[in-house]
């Protein structure tokens, strides 16, 4: 038997074809033997130590506590000790920055809508919603509205933003899937309390003519309201609300209006990545992890509401009850992306009208 090491080809048909695998940087084994040959790539290209997580800019305080306890776990139950890398950026940002070659091996987005554009660009497979528990959904949340302390505005319902006197923080609906969210829940506000489309649109755009800037990310958003002083209301996620107080950024009670949208972020791995990188196994163990009670308790502690029965059962008393709804009322996000952000959609409208 004689050993012989190459390097692949490259991408053209008649290399791949002798090489029996796709073009790598690592070197690859050929094996000669009685009936031919035989290629085999080493271990480390067969299955990687390591993965990069890839998510939306708010969860950094969560995935920050919860990454080193995944690597301790799982070192404890396989001996391999493992490295998971991380990123965080407004969601849209991140989208566009994985489907631009960002090497992600999961992702944790703000929003189904943006897996759903990188299943479209065939890094995720059809059916990602079905690999994990609860439609792959790891936390829930809800829309929060900051205000100044003594609340001078006496701002108290959605229907408190339609004044001309009141300026808006929110971050950009092109760039962050919270405000996303916040859009959704503004829409939401008048068509699931029985106002027509119209009426909605006619409200939020009154809302984004106060709103004189708008940072790219949810966690933007909060240091421009906290940080630089500027707004009289802040739409950002609860979580974001809790954490400030928790760091003691912000003291000042915030308010929950009602109804309210349910937000849902999403867990999923990157197949086409995975699968080329050798990293299925443990990115499915890590996305796995976050169901777990001690993920999902330390999701609870930086103020995201927990999914699991477990999770919910220790929570009790730390979120206010609110009436909520799903983004499935204004027909799932497929549609809500396409109706309002896609180009010269609603948003774009409205934009148009209020800078």
């Amino acid at each position: 038997m004689v050993s012989i090491r190459f390097r692949p080809l490259g991408r053209t048909a008649a290399g791949l074809a002798l090489a029996g695998l796709a073009a790598t940087p690592i070197v690859a084994s050929l094996t000669l033997t009685g009936t031919g040959l035989v290629v085999s790539q080493p271990a480390q290209a067969q299955q990687s130590n390591e993965i990069l997580l890839v998510s939306y800019a708010v969860t950094k305080a969560a995935y920050d506590r919860i990454i080193p306890l995944f690597e301790a776990d799982y070192r404890k139950q396989t001996g391999q000790s493992v490295n998971v890398k991380s990123s965080f950026g407004g969601s849209g940002s991140q989208t566009r920055a994985v489907i631009d070659g960002l090497p992600a091996d999961v992702v944790g987005l703000a929003l189904s809508a943006d897996v759903f554009k990188l299943q479209e660009k065939g890094l995720i497979d059809v059916g990602w919603e079905k690999e994990f528990p609860n439609q792959s959904i790891i936390t829930n949340s809800t829309v929060a509205l900051f205000v100044r302390p003594g609340n001078p505005k006496g701002i108290q319902t959605w229907a408190d933003l339609d004044n001309k006197n009141v300026d808006v923080i929110t971050a950009n609906p092109k760039t962050s899937g919270g405000a996303r969210w916040n859009f959704a829940a503004l829409w939401g506000s008048v068509t699931q309390t029985g106002g027509s489309d119209d009426k909605a649109r006619s409200f939020i755009t009154t809302v984004y003519k106060n709103v004189d800037v708008l940072p790219k990310d949810a966690r933007e958003a909060t240091d421009t309201f906290v940080k630089r002083r500027k707004g009289d209301v802040l739409l950002n996620y609860e979580n974001e609300a809790i954490l400030a107080r928790k760091t003691g950024e912000w003291t000042t009670p915030w308010i929950i209006p009602s109804p309210n949208i349910l937000i849902e972020g999403p867990i999923t791995v990157v197949d086409k990545n995975v699968d080329k990188r050798g990293t299925r196994k443990l990115a499915t163990a890590f996305a796995r992890f976050l169901y777990t009670p001690a993920a999902q308790k330390i999701f609870v502690e930086e103020g995201f509401r927990p999914v699991t029965a477990e999770g919910k059962a220790s929570a009790q008393g730390r979120f206010p009850a609110v009436n909520t709804w799903r983004i499935t009322k204004l027909g799932g996000w497929k549609v809500v992306d396409r109706k309002f952000f896609g180009k010269g959609a609603i948003w774009d409208q409205i934009f148009a009208k209020t800078r």
